[in-house]
């Protein structure tokens, strides 16, 4: 049984080979539409249970989308209107219960240690929708994307600018697994957890650090950035924004990478705050594609998971 947690606990031909599976699954899907079922319903009678306990745009749709493509079904579980966790029923007995109704789950929770507690008790697989340490099927979508407009990845610079959040967690186990530099500018406070920086650079990831954005952007193929404040935050909001603030990523930053660099936010965007208006609707922006390859990134994770 495969689960899909942290992109550092995989193999990197694994990885590779969901990516360019799910290249190849977008390019077959080019002449349909998106909510029509694949020729070959690879995944016939076979049923995703989702659980949310944070709110979902795209997680939720381009999951429900991906299973309907490969001609699976979904169901969805509100812990709201369920007994995950409570109403006298233990997490071992629900996920006992879920193994018998579905083949596999994907979650979107708040605590990682959660997520893993819930999972060792799985009989099936699990993939790690959103936690507060790692978004890693988010990451995924973004090589996608930088790939399908720029080529490998490889030995390319992706700057990051902000919060180093559950995103940034995600982004250094990538660099570590296709091998290329990672740039991160953010506030002394709100730097990388030593813990996944001394991982890294066991694996000689090209991690730099700097508190400069300027020196992060600098060269860079691609700039990302997310969201000041991210949901269920419990942080003075005013002070983290002030903090954050020379992070935004404007024209004057985007100018400073390659020409033809591209910018990625994983959204929802807080426009006007980590990024303008003209950079999130300009050329350069890519941030619809890239939400759109979601889909395609989750059939191929389902489809890895079930093998």
């Amino acid at each position: 049984m495969k689960n899909f947690i942290n992109i550092g606990d995989i193999d990197k031909k694994d990885l590779r080979n969901i990516i360019e599976n799910a290249k190849s699954q977008k390019k077959n899907k080019s002449q349909l539409s998106k909510s029509s079922i694949d020729s070959n319903t690879l995944l016939k009678d076979k049923t995703l249970i989702m659980i949310f306990e944070k709110p979902s745009t795209r997680t939720r749709l381009s999951f429900e989308l991906a299973m309907k493509q490969l001609g699976g079904s979904v169901l969805i579980l509100n812990p709201k209107e369920s007994h995950y966790g409570s109403g006298g029923e233990s997490i071992h007995d629900t996920a006992k219960v879920l193994s018998q109704y579905g083949d596999i789950v994907m979650m979107r929770t708040n605590k990682h240690k959660d997520f893993l507690k819930f999972s060792k008790h799985l009989d099936i697989p699990i993939i790690n929708g959103l936690t507060n340490l790692s978004h890693p099927c988010q990451i995924m979508s973004d090589i996608m994307t930088f790939e399908e407009l720029k080529g490998p990845i490889l030995n390319k610079k992706i700057a990051w600018l902000g919060d180093a959040n559950n995103i940034v967690y995600s982004l250094i186990e990538a660099a570590t697994k296709f091998n290329f530099e990672l740039s991160i500018a953010s506030p002394k406070k709100l730097k990388p957890n030593k813990k996944i920086i001394e991982w890294a650079k066991k694996k000689k990831a090209k991690i730099i650090l700097t508190k400069n954005p300027k020196i992060a952007a600098e060269s860079a193929d691609c700039i990302m950035t997310d969201k000041w404040i991210s949901m269920g935050d419990k942080v003075n909001k005013k002070k983290k924004k002030k903090l954050l603030k020379p992070y935004q990523v404007n024209n004057k930053i985007m100018k400073l990478a390659k020409p033809e660099a591209i910018f990625l936010h994983c959204l929802p965007a807080n426009r006007g705050e980590e990024v303008t208006d003209d950079v999130m609707d300009g050329k350069q922006s890519v941030v619809w594609l890239e939400a759109l390859n979601r889909i395609y990134v989750q059939k191929s994770i389902i489809q890895w998971c079930l093998k």
